[in-house]
């Protein structure tokens, strides 16, 4: 299959035009290949990586995390990755997050937040996150015991905490807070990781290339242990 015809299909999903102005989303090497055989899926581009890529004889690699810096050992392999734009695309990274948890989503801000009703307790939403994020912190600086509603921002959205407070939400789920963001925070915090919030939408981009061309999901793990 010609390369274009994959991002083709998933810039259709999650349009390039969507991504933040600091972000690098789309093609991060193109070599003088056309046709695609094989595709290995990531998270994040590294050294294990590109060497899964060269075993499995995949000839493209898309990822979800962009490259700023191109090593030059990773040039010999087109890579493209869908990053702030699969984020915000409907049914993109927090969304697969929401509906991995059995949960609905009932609106968005239009752009990273999502947001979910849920009627449930502090615990009980904390036992269901677990099953994503086993080592899951999480704050609860008023001693809050239920929830109605839920903020959702998978990767590194500690930075909307009070977006989601003044919409009304009782809780963010998100990754990557920092104890200044933690210890002001008015509102329940789950810090579930950014690798666990995001690894689950390597699945979308499975199943909207996959029907097409030979795909494998690489192996990758948090670094935190």
């Amino acid at each position: 299959m010609k390369k274009t015809e994959i991002t083709e299909m998933i810039e259709k999903f999650a349009p390039l035009q969507t991504q933040e102005p600091w972000d690098c989303s789309g093609w991060l090497v193109q070599t003088d290949n056309n046709n695609i055989n094989k595709v290995l899926l990531c998270l994040t581009v590294t050294d294990n990586i590109v060497k899964q890529a060269e075993e499995n004889h995949c000839d493209m690699i898309i990822s979800h995390h962009p490259l700023f810096t191109v090593p030059i050992k990773y040039r010999n392999i087109d890579i493209y990755c869908a990053h702030t734009n699969l984020d915000k695309a409907s049914g993109g990274t927090t969304d697969t997050l929401i509906s991995s948890l059995g949960l609905t989503k009932t609106c968005d801000d239009g752009d990273f937040l999502r947001y979910a009703n849920v009627n449930c307790g502090v615990n009980e939403l904390l036992e269901k996150l677990r099953s994503i994020s086993p080592n899951l912190r999480y704050v609860n600086n008023n001693n809050t015991t239920s929830l109605k509603k839920v903020a959702f921002c998978a990767g590194s959205g500690s930075e909307f905490v009070d977006e989601a407070y003044l919409n009304g939400a009782d809780a963010l789920v998100t990754g990557d807070v920092k104890f200044h963001r933690a210890i002001e925070s008015p509102i329940v915090i789950y810090d579930i990781g950014h690798f666990e919030s995001e690894i689950l939408v390597l699945s979308v981009l499975k199943n909207l290339i996959h029907d097409k061309v030979n795909v494998i999901v690489a192996t990758e793990h948090s670094p935190f242990i």
